[in-house]
């Protein structure tokens, strides 16, 4: 499916023309692909049409996590968060995201809320490898025994 999908975008001729919706497509296409570098930058200019489209933010976060550039993946959820406050995927992959780069209680934070605007999420955090920086941490298990006792 990706591989036809940068085939149509290709015959439709010279990006400079493309719209954001087109940028995004690409994007995905490469994302889908696992060429995250190679992604990044028709949705960096999905983004820029279109800064408030969580979607595109979301892509650019995975892109960005996977490319070694943690802090831009925050920030592009952040912008999206702005747009979308009770979004709860933007909410846990922030908690994943701050998780990563060593600031509990912002993943603490960002986890809390996620769970509460969307309870489905608890199914997974067990195995999330991006909490395993801070799974071995009390509050961090206190907030998932919690979960426990909810179930």
């Amino acid at each position: 499916m990706a591989r036809h999908a940068l085939g149509t975008l290709a015959r439709m001729g010279d990006p400079t023309g493309f719209d954001a919706s087109a940028f995004y497509l690409w994007g995905e296409a490469l994302r889908m692909m696992d060429r995250c570098e190679e992604a990044l930058v028709p949705l960096e200019q999905a983004a820029e049409a279109e800064p408030e489209n969580i979607q595109v933010r979301l892509a650019l976060g995975w892109c960005y996590k996977r490319t070694g550039q943690l802090g831009l993946a925050i920030e592009s959820l952040e912008t999206a968060l702005a747009a979308k406050p009770a979004e709860a995927l933007l909410h846990y992959n922030l908690a994943c995201y701050w998780s990563l780069a060593g600031d509990k209680q912002r993943c603490l934070r960002y986890l809390s809320r996620s769970l509460a605007l969307d309870p489905a999420y608890r199914r997974l955090i067990e195995e999330e490898s991006d909490f395993d920086p801070i799974r071995s941490d009390p509050e961090f298990q206190a907030l998932c025994e919690g979960l426990e006792s909810n179930k």
